[in-house]
């Protein structure tokens, strides 16, 4: 009996009794898997915005100036040679690609 209380009296408390740890040391392995998640989902949100609005800088007004023009020629405000010419005019002051 006496062996048994030495044991428990010598032992530290919290070191091989109880049911361990618990569930807690899975927090931090959580925590940042959660924060990859997050960065890949607002990753992928810029990405599908960047593609819709085709691009960002000078190319941007530039396709954007395009899809008016082709806008107004569909809807019958300006005639096929009138869209050709004004988007002749666009490619040429366009952005240029490095050479």
């Amino acid at each position: 009996m006496f062996s048994s209380l030495a044991t428990v009296a010598a032992h530290p408390v919290g070191w091989g009794w109880g049911w361990g740890p618990g569930p807690w040391f899975l927090i931090f392995p959580l925590f940042w898997l959660g924060v990859i998640a997050l960065f890949f989902a607002f990753g992928a949100r810029r990405r599908r915005q960047y593609w819709a609005e085709g691009g960002w800088g000078p190319q941007r007004g530039a396709s954007g100036a395009r899809g008016v023009l082709a806008e107004r020629f569909a809807r019958g405000e300006i005639d096929e040679a009138e869209y050709r010419a004004r988007l002749e005019v666009l490619l040429a002051t366009g952005p240029q690609p490095p050479a």
